[in-house]
C-alpha cells in the first residue's frame, strides 16, 4: 500500500527557514514524480515543486521560484522541502503527491497523497 507522511511543518517568523520532509512507504521513489502542493485560498491544491525520477529535473511554482528547493533521496524513499524566505503568504497546509512518470503541476495527475502538515508563518 503506497503511503505518503508530511513532517516538518511549524510555526515561523516572516524571513525564516523549515524543511518539509516526504517519506514514502509501500513502494520505492524509482519512476515516481514527487510533487508539493498547498492550499489555496479557495482550498484548491495550488503547486509549489515537484522533482521526478530523472537527475536534476525539477520545476517549481512562480510563487516560490528562488527561495525554495526541492531534493530527493530514493535510498531514503524521501524527498525535502527546503523553503527559506518565508512570506505570511505561505502560510498553508503542504501536501506531499506521488504519479508515476514526470512532473505535472495539476494536482489531477496525482494519485497518492499525504495528509498534509501545517505552515504558519508570523510575527
Amino acid at each position: 500500500q503506497l503511503q505518503l507522511v508530511e513532517s516538518g511543518g511549524g510555526l515561523v517568523q516572516p524571513g525564516g527557514s523549515l524543511r518539509l520532509s516526504c517519506t514514502a512507504s509501500g513502494f520505492t521513489l524509482d519512476y515516481y514524480a514527487i510533487a508539493w502542493f498547498r492550499l489555496g485560498p479557495d482550498n484548491e491544491r495550488v503547486f509549489v515543486a515537484g522533482c521526478s525520477w530523472k537527475p536534476n529535473d525539477t520545476r517549481y511554482g512562480d510563487s516560490v521560484k528562488g527561495r525554495f528547493t526541492i531534493s530527493r533521496d530514493n535510498a531514503a524513499s524521501m524527498v525535502l522541502l527546503q523553503m527559506n524566505n518565508l512570506k505570511p503568504t505561505d502560510t498553508s497546509v503542504y501536501y506531499c503527491a506521488a504519479r508515476l512518470g514526470l512532473i505535472n503541476s495539476g494536482d489531477v495527475w496525482y494519485n497518492s497523497w499525504g495528509s498534509g502538515t501545517q505552515v504558519t508563518v508570523s510575527a
